[in-house]
């Protein structure tokens, strides 16, 4: 017996790795780490976090190796996603920040990697669903050390970035360290929310308690970046339903209708934009930001076609330490990802990351009006976000964001890609 233990671990250990029950555990982790970026550097800080990721990165590699010969790889990574990460890896070449862009890149490459191994090897509604459970956690979490904080013992939680306001309520920053952050993880919630309890994935007195959890927690963030954002997807979604209602010979004019409202309303919001930003009552936010892009102005980079190398979030190293001195704050990102990545990548890297962002938006929502299934509608709202949310902040650059970026743009490639055109059909057999 004791012989024989020794041959049939391996067997064993591979049996665990390629099943179907593992892929959907690594998924849930993968996640859920995903979300909680901020929790387990408040806890453990950072090198727990990147010994995390990085033991997640060689499990998702050991499975996917294993089940090669059973995965679809035909166009499985969009040539945009591969473009704009290849120039991001490209700049650790001219960076004023070696090492750091170095490590930096490597942490974008992981989350990059995570977001390739859920997508290829998960269907959209079995990503849906750790999504929503993941969310569903950490929501409620943050309700509770919110009470705790604000009613219990009256007291921040500085380690968390809890600043304890439920009393006042809010604004609330939850497990998410700011209220912006917990109005987008609120945001992408209910939209999970709503597929999951439109497809009946999970029980609805659940998906409706889930949904109120989710709709509270926005509010009480009093994010007029998360409101903002949710009034425009809202929108979209209003519009997404009705085109998909449309009969499949007259929707490519609802479409166009849609693509000329766009533009007329983004017209429109442009030249009203100091009305738009009363009304949202976010005066302040946006001083802040133009103030920061203004001086980020002033220490722009020496070629604008490459940048100064890519670092995600801001190191305390010349010229982002000079942009802090300036401003008289400490600034973590560009707050906004667009204008992130022209000052870290240039001019060529913001080209890729627009034709990235605009590609995967264009598939997703052709792909979520065009099919039957309303899980579609999931990828198409949850690239709306994203994309919006990056006019306003830059969550799409690093961790959580850029993951679910990598996930939403390689699952509307896959179902609409121009490679397949390209492929050529197998030979029709002879009679």
């Amino acid at each position: 017996m004791s012989d024989r233990s020794p041959l049939r671990l391996p067997g064993a250990l591979l049996e665990l790795l390629e099943s179907a029950r593992f892929t959907h555990v690594l998924t849930v982790v993968a996640i859920g780490v995903a979300f909680s970026t901020h929790l387990i550097r408040g806890l453990a800080g950072w090198p727990a976090l990147i010994a995390i990721v990085s033991g997640l990165v060689v499990l998702a590699a050991a499975q996917m190796w294993l089940r090669r010969d059973q995965l679809e790889w035909a166009g499985a990574l969009p040539i945009s996603v591969v473009l704009f990460a290849g120039w991001a890896a490209l700049s650790v070449f001219w960076s004023e920040t070696t090492f750091i862009s170095a490590g930096r890149i490597g942490y974008l490459l992981a989350f990059g990697a995570l977001g390739f191994f859920i997508a290829v090897t998960r269907d959209t509604i079995q990503i849906v669903r750790p999504v929503g459970d993941v969310l569903r956690l950490l929501l409620l979490l943050s309700i509770v050390l919110e009470i705790v904080s604000g009613l219990l013992i009256d007291q921040p939680i500085p380690f968390l970035g809890i600043e304890g306001d439920l009393a006042t309520l809010g604004p609330l920053q939850g497990v998410f360290g700011t209220r912006n952050e917990l109005g987008f993880a609120a945001l992408i919630a209910l939209i999970t929310f709503s597929i999951e309890t439109a497809t009946r994935s999970i029980p609805r007195p659940l998906g409706r308690a889930s949904l109120v959890l989710a709709a509270a927690l926005l509010l009480l963030s009093r994010s007029p970046v998360a409101i903002g954002i949710v009034a425009i997807v809202a929108v979209a979604a209003l519009a997404l339903f009705g085109i998909r209602r449309v009969p499949a010979a007259s929707r490519w004019i609802a479409q166009v209708s849609l693509l000329s409202v766009i533009l007329v309303g983004g017209l429109i919001a442009w030249l009203a934009r100091a009305r738009v930003i009363d009304l949202l009552n976010a005066g302040s936010e946006f001083e802040v930001r133009l103030q920061l892009w203004q001086t980020m102005d002033r220490f722009a980079p020496p070629d604008p076609l490459l940048g100064w190398g890519f670092v995600g979030t801001w190191p305390t190293s010349v010229p982002y330490m000079l942009i802090d001195i300036a401003t008289g704050r400490a600034n973590s990102t560009g707050l906004n990802a667009f204008v992130d990545v022209t000052y870290q990548l240039g001019y060529v890297g913001v080209v890729g990351f627009v034709a990235l962002v605009g590609l995967a938006l264009v598939r997703s929502w052709l792909l979520a009006s065009t099919k039957r299934s309303i899980v579609y509608v999931w990828t198409a709202l949850v690239l709306v976000a994203l994309a919006t949310v990056s006019l306003l902040e830059s969550t799409t650059i690093f961790d959580l964001g850029w993951m679910l970026l990598v996930i939403c743009a390689i699952k509307a490639s896959r179902d609409m890609s121009w490679r397949d055109a390209l492929r050529v059909p197998p030979p029709a057999p002879r009679a």
